[in-house]
């Protein structure tokens, strides 16, 4: 299995500010495939004034902050997608501390699924925004329907014949199609030691997990931390 797909999803929190490049949907690893689509939600940001409390799920200086953003995405500055996403899962995998190989493994692995930007690379530019998968966004509609076709190709053939790791939440999950026929597919719960899927208190353990995975040196090694035998930070990595 020579590819290694390891899908996260972003964080709700955003690092602020940034700078050169500015914004262009077209730019990394993704733009080629999927500029038209960011181009489409980014046009429909500025066209409901870059959302509101109920959209957004924030209020106060947040909502002010996440409405400037989303209104100035495109041509906007930006961070490489490693640095833009803060929290708890990307605390923990923690990618600028990743030894050399391990770093050209993650850049390698690691695509992140997000409503602005539907994929990204770790080192993509990326600019500041909040935007959930499982809102609807004016005339595009929900924003996971709106990403499925377009995600579903890119995903399916950057993995196949090799290994799909999924450690997407059911939000971002709703935004693609699998086609497990083409490769070997592995979804991952962490559960705890009464044998209950974690929420967000697993969020530290899915951080650790996806830097054990581009830590790991092949496929062999992925597969033993998701054989249901692997354990890591106090859950057991359970495939479903």
């Amino acid at each position: 299995m020579p590819n290694i797909v390891i899908l996260l999803p972003p964080s709700e929190g955003k690092a602020p500010g940034g700078g050169r490049p500015p914004w262009n949907p077209a730019s990394g690893r993704f733009g080629r495939t999927l500029g038209r689509g960011r181009r489409a939600v980014a046009s429909a940001l500025v066209a409901v004034g870059g959302g509101n409390q109920v959209l957004l799920g924030v209020g106060g200086a947040h909502l002010e902050r996440a409405k400037a953003a989303n209104t100035t995405c495109v041509g906007g500055p930006t961070l490489p997608a490693w640095q833009r996403f803060t929290g708890v899962v990307w605390d923990h995998l923690d990618v600028a501390s990743l030894p050399t190989a391990a770093r050209r493994r993650a850049t390698d692995r690691l695509v992140v699924v997000s409503g602005l930007a539907g994929l990204n690379g770790i080192d993509d530019p990326l600019p500041d925004f909040r935007l959930k998968m499982s809102v609807g966004l004016g005339d595009i509609g929900k924003v996971a329907a709106h990403w499925r076709p377009l995600i579903s190709p890119a995903i399916n053939d950057l993995g196949a014949g090799g290994l799909v790791v999924d450690l997407l939440p059911a939000e971002h999950a709703a935004a693609w199609e699998p086609e497990p026929d083409r490769y070997t597919l592995v979804r991952v719960d962490l559960v705890d030691e009464a044998g209950r899927k974690a929420g967000h208190a697993a969020k530290a353990a899915k951080g650790l997990l996806a830097r054990q995975l581009v830590t790991a040196s092949g496929p062999k090694a992925v597969l033993a931390l998701l054989d249901g035998n692997h354990h890591v930070g106090g859950f057991t990595v359970t495939p479903r």
